[in-house]
């Protein structure tokens, strides 16, 4: 009888700077747990400051989904895009796929609440519509009903 498969643990962060290393972080963020996830940002904060946790984090607050959250990811992308560190400047094409990729997200977001919004407008619009439809169509059930024109000659009109 085979074992159930775990998820990953989340694995403290290092300043491993080799370039597969964020990119293995990444995909480690996609198979985690709310748990883990929230676990992994207690480590993060607890880390010091340097361009890899910096975009770990970036990674982590992107991976959250959140308008706040990617705002805050972008913020510190853009902390690694204009370092010249020689740590930062190794992260500098992740760091802009995730500001491309996240800022895309972002402007995705506000234009599904524009036409959120457009649309629960345009159902108001439609409602009050129908609501005057059933107000005429009242109206006109009271009206009393008009005899039917009748022909010189005596024959009803059709």
């Amino acid at each position: 009888m085979p074992a159930p498969a775990t998820a990953p643990a989340p694995v403290a962060v290092s300043d491993d700077n080799g370039p597969l290393a964020p990119l293995a972080y990444y995909q480690m963020l996609q198979r985690m747990t709310a748990a883990q996830v929230n676990r992994e940002r207690t480590l993060l904060a607890a880390v010091p400051t340097s361009p890899n946790s910096q975009l770990r984090t970036a990674m982590l607050l992107g991976h959250a989904r959140t308008q706040a959250d990617l705002t805050k990811a972008l913020s510190l992308l853009d902390g690694i895009l204009k370092s010249t560190d020689s740590a930062a400047a190794s992260l500098h094409p992740l760091a802009r796929l995730l500001a491309d990729s996240y800022g895309e997200r972002l402007r995705l977001d506000a234009q599904l609440e524009k036409q959120g919004q457009q649309l629960r407008e345009s159902q108001r619009k439609a409602a009050e519509l129908q609501e005057k439809l059933d107000e005429l169509a009242a109206i006109e059930r009271t009206l009393p009903q008009r005899p039917r024109a009748t022909r010189p000659n005596g024959g009803a009109a059709r």
